[in-house]
């Protein structure tokens, strides 16, 4: 049962993380993004970079940001931040769910 539970999850997760990524994919490409700015959005910022080149020219820290944010809600995701009644998709919980963000302070944690 929490093997099935773990595999739903993983394909609901997967799948919103798949289409999220294609989505950012195709407005990478757009001139809009890709194109000149008035402003930099990081430093070593270059024009009509694709998408793959565009992650390259991040600099390192902007990456480790992008990749703790993703820890710290994969994190919370699996219960660190789980409200009263929560049940592991592995322990027969709902697959997929995950808990509301609002609301939540430094202190409420």
């Amino acid at each position: 049962e929490a093997t099935i539970g773990y595999l739903r999850h993983a394909e609901i997760k997967h799948g919103r993380v798949a289409m999220a990524a294609f989505l950012g994919y195709l407005a990478q490409s757009t001139p809009l993004v890709a194109g000149e700015h008035l402003k930099l959005p990081y430093k070593g910022y270059t024009a009509g970079l694709t998408p793959p080149e565009q992650w390259d020219a991040i600099p390192l820290v902007g990456k480790l940001q992008i990749i703790t944010l993703i820890g710290m809600l994969e994190s919370y995701g699996e219960g660190a931040g789980s409200p009263e009644g929560y049940v592991h998709y592995c322990a027969g919980g709902k697959p997929g769910y995950y808990p509301p963000i609002k609301g939540k302070g430094l202190g409420q944690i």
